[in-house]
Formats: structure tokens, sequence, C-alpha cells
């Protein structure tokens, strides 16, 4: 069954938001070393309850915090989110090196993430 396996806060800026966790809840932040400007975030050990996330700079001024399902197959779950009323805002890209993910809404407007692991996409 697909879960939530990771979370995305969008900042305006990205190091302010990482000391602000860093600080606040003691989480370990550290800039990705991908093509994208983007902070992995580590919330816990390891076999603890709970999930890891990423900050991402905001591209749209009313962006919030995005919940990722972890779903066997983009293309697969895209055809079914459409199917049931949602909608993909992002359609399916490569993340180098992890895997395929999308962007979509569900019937309510809640936008969330999809990632199917794939270690050679490109």
């Amino acid at each position: 069954m697909p879960r939530v396996v990771h979370f995305e806060i969008n900042a305006d800026d990205p190091a302010r938001a990482a000391a602000f966790y860093e600080k606040v809840f003691g989480w370990q932040i550290k800039k990705w070393e991908g093509p994208a400007d983007y902070w992995l975030v580590t919330t816990g050990e390891q076999g603890q309850p709970g999930i890891d996330g990423g900050i991402m700079r905001r591209m749209d001024p009313h962006a919030g915090t995005y919940n990722t399902v972890d779903v066997p197959s983009v293309d697969e779950y895209t055809a079914k989110i459409k199917e049931m009323g949602g909608e993909v805002i992002m359609g399916k890209r490569s993340v180098p090196g992890v895997g395929w993910m999308a962007y979509c809404t569900d019937t309510e407007g809640n936008v969330f993430g999809l990632m199917e692991e794939d270690p050679s996409a490109e």
C-alpha cells in the first residue's frame, strides 16, 4: 500500500528555514548536492516513527508543506488520480539518482507528490 514517505517545506529563504528547524527541533539539515536548490531534513533516528523530508525554494507564493507518497509507478498513479477527479500539476520528472516524481492535487485542491524509486533515473 502506498505510504507517505517524505515531506517538503516551501521557503522563501531555505537556509533561514533550515536554521529555524535545526534550532527549534534539533533536526539535521544539509544542502543536497544534486541539481536542484534543495535541503535534506533528517527528523530523527533510523527506526523511530516518523518521516524525513526536505526544504525547497518556494516557486508559488501560496505553496505550503507537501507530503510525498511512495508509489510503484508514477504513470499508473497519475492516471488513477485523473480518473478520480484529481489533477496532475507537474508531470513526471526525473530526480537524478533517486527516481521519478510528479505533483498532483486531490479533489479538494490539496497538493501532494508522488515518488517512484528508480536509482537509474537521470
